[in-house]
């Protein structure tokens, strides 16, 4: 599919605006390594030079990392699959799953589909559909709206490559980023909010449903008490332009109020357990006939390949087992 999607290679730089994060920085560049990754620090001086708008101390480059369409790599996919035969049911809501020793039986609001082995790769609603399989007993997905702008074609605050600050280690997110698109232009983004529905891109409007899973469950107050701090920070960021400007500041002194323009909400599906720690790793059950990915956080996008492979060898398992 490599000539149907477009992929551009424009490297990557994690960078620290403060001493503090200089020793995590080190951390991250010591890890690179470890995995044979292709990266080196560089100096103040040297990221003025390839990076005239972005202000830090010392950053890590990561020159073979590349921008892409996921979009149109699904597109991609879902012809190729189509093409060889497989149907695909869209707008469609799973409400029954019944597993016997021989056969699983999916039932939707418009249908009934029988199988051997089925695979629940429901993001939002993973939490949902692992507890048709009893698998979802000690955790739930809570959604975090990811707030973006995307940055005036005439701001002073050009990039030739994607800039990351350096990531906090407790939490799962990146932080505010930078990031050229296919396209041409750039978004700057996101942070996290808590969001009211797992399904509210246009606005943070209350969905009864997933805001009482939510307020019901032991360990999203567990994990708003222990974050309280990053939470008031979030919410600050996300009423105000100006506060959320003042985060992008910190790298991008340049980008003014109004140098950001509206662009699309993304909302992540965040997998918490009881004690409202996160789940800031790949997260795979099964039963004999049922394989479930209940949590893929950043980047699952960027690893869709590799999980397909490990799952599809997690099910070929249990069939010929």
């Amino acid at each position: 599919a490599e000539n149907d999607v477009p992929f551009e290679t424009c490297g990557k730089l994690i960078g620290a605006t403060e001493t503090s994060e200089l020793p995590a920085l080190a951390a991250l560049s010591e890890r690179a390594t470890t995995n044979g990754l292709t990266t080196r620090l560089v100096d103040q001086e040297e990221l003025r030079e390839i990076e005239p708008a972005i202000a830090g101390r010392r950053a890590l480059l990561s020159p073979e990392t590349g921008i892409v369409d996921y979009g149109q790599i699904c597109r991609v996919l879902a012809r190729k699959l189509q093409q060889a035969g497989v149907a695909i049911l869209y707008d469609q809501t799973v409400t029954g799953l019944r597993e016997t020793s021989d056969i699983v039986r999916l039932t939707t609001d418009h249908t009934a589909i029988e199988a051997r082995q089925v695979i629940a790769c429901a993001g939002l609603q993973a939490d949902r559909i692992a507890a048709m399989s009893g698998l979802a007993d000690d955790f739930c997905i809570l959604p975090f709206r990811g707030e973006y702008y995307r940055v005036a074609e005439d701001a002073n605050c050009a990039v030739s490559h994607l800039i990351y600050p350096v990531p906090d280690p407790a939490l799962p997110f990146l932080g505010v980023h930078l990031t050229r698109m296919v396209g041409g232009f750039t978004t700057v983004g996101p942070n996290a909010m808590f969001s009211l529905g797992r399904e509210t891109y246009a606005r943070n409007a209350p969905q009864a449903r997933d805001l009482r899973a939510s307020l019901r469950f032991a360990g999203f107050w567990r994990l708003m008490a222990a974050n309280a701090g990053h939470a008031l920070s979030e919410l600050r960021a996300s009423v105000s332009k100006t506060a959320y400007l003042r985060r992008c500041q910190r790298y991008a002194p340049t980008l003014t109020l109004k140098d950001l323009l509206p662009h699309p909400t993304g909302i992540r599906a965040q997998a918490v357990q009881r004690d409202g720690t996160m789940i800031d790793d790949f997260l795979i059950r099964q039963t004999a006939r049922c394989t479930h990915l209940c949590n893929a956080p950043s980047p699952a996008a960027t690893s869709a390949f590799p999980i397909a492979a490990e799952i599809t060898r997690r099910v070929l398992a249990l069939h010929t087992g």
